[in-house]
């Protein structure tokens, strides 16, 4: 039998169940277990580096109100949900890829629909992958997780008009020169994507700027990560469908130096469930406008 590959905490959708939230929410790199054929190089500690650690747990309150939760259980550095199913990169394979490529430019960076290189640009794999082990990972893992994704905004959207979808992630404490061109400087506590303004209202994007302002964190908004694919394969404004990627610092809740949260944890998740109750709460506002 497969492994799973993810999980719905929450409410479910199935057999025609009615959404009891217009607000769904995504954790596409929280993920951490090791599929079988993964056959990278590198020790598992290594390869979680790339990982959103806790993500999901920070947002797992929500699903106890009827908000639903999708997580990824498997890592990013496997195959990374929120790129293109054909955002392929030439370099990891032993062959060329038989359909058309999106590129991103994500592959120049190794980090493509199949990372090749950790951020630190160690290489993951000791050899070069076949086009069949990468179709094989969109095919089991890509394709059920945009699915899932969209049978989940798909069953908001029909009930109430309109749909909410929150992307969850976290970054580095600090900034890169892949990002930002620059090493070592702090991020802000917080990053929003809305791909400049293209994947939800401007309302919504402002609402959740101002919460967490006032709440003491400082935010940025699409500077230096503007959302990728998850928000701009399954946002439609003007259609009710409205996608954000919100990125939350590390330092906030976890220890730097190894995978454990510290005593931030606790404060952040309050403040994240007060901004989803905010959300909610503004979403009748969103389907009138």
């Amino acid at each position: 039998m497969a492994p799973p590959v993810l999980i719905v905490h929450g409410p479910q959708t199935h057999a025609g169940a009615p959404a009891r939230s217009a607000l769904v929410l995504d954790s596409p790199h929280s993920g951490f277990e090791m599929p079988a054929d993964f056959g990278a190089a590198l020790p598992e500690p290594a390869l979680r580096e790339g990982e959103d650690s806790f993500i999901d747990q920070l947002y797992r309150p929500a699903a106890e109100r009827g908000i639903p939760l999708l997580a990824a259980l498997f890592p990013r550095t496997y195959l990374d949900p929120n790129r293109h199913a054909d955002d392929i990169d030439p370099e990891l394979l032993d062959a060329p890829w038989p359909g058309p490529r999106v590129d991103s430019g994500k592959a120049r960076m190794g980090k493509a629909l199949v990372w090749r290189t950790m951020i630190d640009d160690a290489p993951i794999y000791a050899r070069r992958l076949t086009v069949a082990e990468v179709q094989h990972r969109v095919q089991h893992y890509h394709a059920p997780y945009h699915r899932t994704l969209r049978q989940l905004l798909d069953a908001a959207h029909a009930r109430f008009g309109c749909v909410v979808h929150i992307n969850c992630h976290s970054m580095g404490p600090t900034s890169s020169l892949a990002m930002e061109g620059i090493e070592g400087q702090p991020r802000a506590d917080m990053v929003l994507g809305d791909r400049d303004g293209s994947t939800c209202a401007p309302a919504l994007t402002a609402y959740v700027r101002d919460t967490l302002a006032a709440q003491g964190y400082r935010v940025a908004l699409n500077d230096p990560f503007k959302g990728v694919e998850l928000v701009r394969a399954h946002a439609a404004p003007a259609t009710g469908r409205h996608s954000l990627q919100l990125e939350v610092n590390k330092r906030l809740y976890m220890h730097e130096d190894r995978i454990e949260t510290h005593a931030g944890f606790a404060r952040l998740q309050a403040d994240l469930m007060a901004l989803l109750q905010g959300i909610e709460d503004l979403i009748p506002r969103l389907r009138h406008a």
